[in-house]
């Protein structure tokens, strides 16, 4: 009975923490998408290269690199962090958003008044 009963507890404290790591993980993969999201806002409003990484930055999970780009008329902004906890694994969060710059929003085209 106490060799069962000892399998049992050791199982049941390796679930709860997969399942505490799984809530962390989703929530730190929540702060990238909302980090990305606040960065493009901030570049579509013609932000600094640098304000635009400080403000994602404060939304982003600790030690999440950053990336501000531009394509034509849409910025780019990517999230990159390691998962919070087992951080020696090979595995990375990322997250992209992308705006259309607030210059463009409206403008003519083709020379069209």
């Amino acid at each position: 009975m106490t060799a069962e009963a000892a399998v049992v507890l050791c199982v049941l404290v390796a679930f709860t923490m997969a399942l505490v790591w799984g809530l962390l993980a989703a929530a730190a993969r929540i702060q990238c998408v909302d980090a990305a999201r606040t960065g493009a806002r901030a570049a579509a409003r013609q932000d600094p290269v640098e304000a635009v990484r400080a403000v994602t930055r404060q939304t982003a999970p600790r030690g999440a690199r950053v990336t501000v780009g531009r394509d034509g008329d849409l910025v780019r902004v990517t999230v990159v962090a390691r998962p919070p906890l087992l951080g020696g694994l090979p595995f990375e969060m990322r997250e992209e958003a992308v705006a259309l710059a607030e210059q463009t929003v409206g403008a003519p085209k083709g020379g069209e008044p």
